[in-house]
């Protein structure tokens, strides 16, 4: 029985992220790439949707505090959902919130070049969820992107 390429596993966020991650500047849609030919017809960019959900794919920037290496402390990840997420963490520094995700995956990758390739993930997840406070209590109140349309309402 084989696995086929873009399978993604359900992971626990604690699983993958033991000391959380921080979110750095603020959620974005995912949009595809525009040519210039495209941008000076005046053509409208248009937003990713997930093949296998066909949700509206957004994405934030995001700094894991457990990894080591510096190159790869810091990464995309991808949000599925109809409205745009929005955290419910304040923010610790100027422009950086500690958060968590509800709904993760991961889907292993090549990355690196030549030589110097390793194994890697693409995360996806459908929301975030208030970020822990450190006592190993997780019974923060979630906040997924249908509850951020209704508050933003």
């Amino acid at each position: 029985m084989a696995i086929t390429k873009g399978f993604r596993f359900e992971i626990a966020f604690d699983q993958a992220f033991p000391q959380g991650l921080v979110m750095v500047g603020e959620v974005t849609a995912d949009t595809e790439y525009q040519t210039r030919e495209d941008r000076t017809a005046g053509r409208p960019t248009r937003q990713r949707v997930d093949e296998l959900t066909g949700k509206r794919q957004w994405k934030a920037t995001v700094t894991d505090p457990d990894e080591t290496k510096a190159k790869r402390a810091s990464f995309e990840i991808t949000l599925l959902a109809d409205v745009q997420p929005v955290p419910s963490t304040t923010e610790a520094l100027p422009g950086m919130r500690p958060i968590e995700l509800e709904g993760l995956t991961a889907e292993p990758k090549v990355a690196g070049q030549g030589e110097f390739k390793y194994q890697s993930y693409t995360f996806r997840a459908t929301g975030f969820k208030a970020a822990g406070s450190g006592s190993g209590s997780k019974s923060a109140r979630s906040a997924t992107a249908g509850e951020a349309a209704t508050k933003a309402a």
